[in-house]
């Protein structure tokens, strides 16, 4: 069952958390996440900080908009569970978007308390940044899915449908682990910036610099390899798979993992600057999220199908 009203507004939940999305990435990217100090959820120790510098209005901005994305998710579970029926799709996907709003928080709150920002180059930093996005791929896969099913999109099922829905899951698993490595790598461009590109490359291969300096080197290898996956199975899924919106979305993810791997080349080319990680980073929630809508209407059930998601 669809609803116009609540789709939109679906819709509009996803746009916002992508907007949070990069202004976080906008506050790693700066420096800024110790702008509030090791306060959590106060800003060094205040509701709302006094004479701020410019960091701690980066930050403090920040935490306003997250607390912002946590209200909309929770008039959106409250709305949609009022809606639609139990045993609903809509129903399963606005919990896992309870579950993963709640997550995102709480690393949120993890990352600050333990004093992981700022010039902090620790393992354990890293580790909990790709943590961190892999719960912000989750949280967006489960708001398109529930403005998807909320706009009229069928339930899926995955069951008999062949190779495809090994390969689907297979490039989603792919682009997450890019995303981590991407995301690690990010970090080491921020605290280990270069001067130039062949100091860039020196420096990947120096066995005596910092471990995620030593780690550049492994993504753009793998998100190379994850693209060439990503745009064949997007041409089987166009030929195999029936209707015209699974073309077109076919068609848009090809384009974007193309697009994405050379705005990565750009991004070590100009040596990360920050606006290019942003791009980057936006590119790459526009390529899962159109992995993710590729599924929901490739797999959709068909006409005569049993409706088991």
């Amino acid at each position: 069952m669809a609803n116009k009203r609540f789709a939109v507004f679906a819709w509009f939940v996803l746009a916002y958390n992508i907007l949070v999305i990069l202004w976080g990435a906008f506050v790693r990217a700066t420096g800024s996440g110790a702008g509030c100090g090791s306060h959590w959820p106060l800003c060094n120790g205040e509701v709302i900080p006094r004479a701020p510098q410019l960091e701690t209005i980066i930050e403090f901005s920040h935490r306003v908009t997250s607390g912002l994305s946590l209200v909309l998710v929770a008039v959106l579970i409250v709305w949609g569970w009022r809606l639609f029926a139990p045993g609903s799709p809509v129903r399963r996907a606005l919990v896992l978007s309870g579950v993963f709003i709640i997550l995102e928080a709480l690393v949120g709150a993890w990352l600050v308390l333990l004093g992981l920002t700022a010039d902090n180059d620790s393992i354990g930093r890293a580790w909990t940044m790709a943590i961190h996005l892999v719960n912000t791929f989750l949280l967006l896969a489960a708001l398109a899915f529930t403005a998807w099913w909320a706009s009229g999109g069928e339930p899926v099922r995955l069951r008999g449908r062949g190779g495809l829905v090994a390969g689907w899951i297979v490039a989603l698993v792919a682009v997450i682990i890019v995303g981590m490595s991407g995301a690690v790598t990010a970090l080491g461009d921020t605290l280990f910036p270069s001067e130039s590109l062949v100091e860039g490359f020196r420096a990947d291969f120096s066995p005596t610099a910092h471990i995620l300096v030593r780690a550049r080197v492994l993504h753009p290898v793998i998100a190379v390899g994850s693209a060439l996956f990503a745009v064949l199975l997007g041409r089987l899924i166009a030929n195999r798979r029936p209707g015209d919106r699974t073309r077109l979305l076919s068609n848009v993810q090809i384009t974007l993992f193309v697009v994405q791997t050379i705005a990565g080349a750009l991004n070590v080319a100009l040596l990360a600057p920050v606006w290019m990680q942003l791009v980057h980073l936006g590119l790459a929630v526009a390529v899962w999220l159109s992995l993710i809508l590729l599924g929901a209407s490739a797999f959709a059930v068909q006409a005569g199908e049993p409706a088991s998601a």
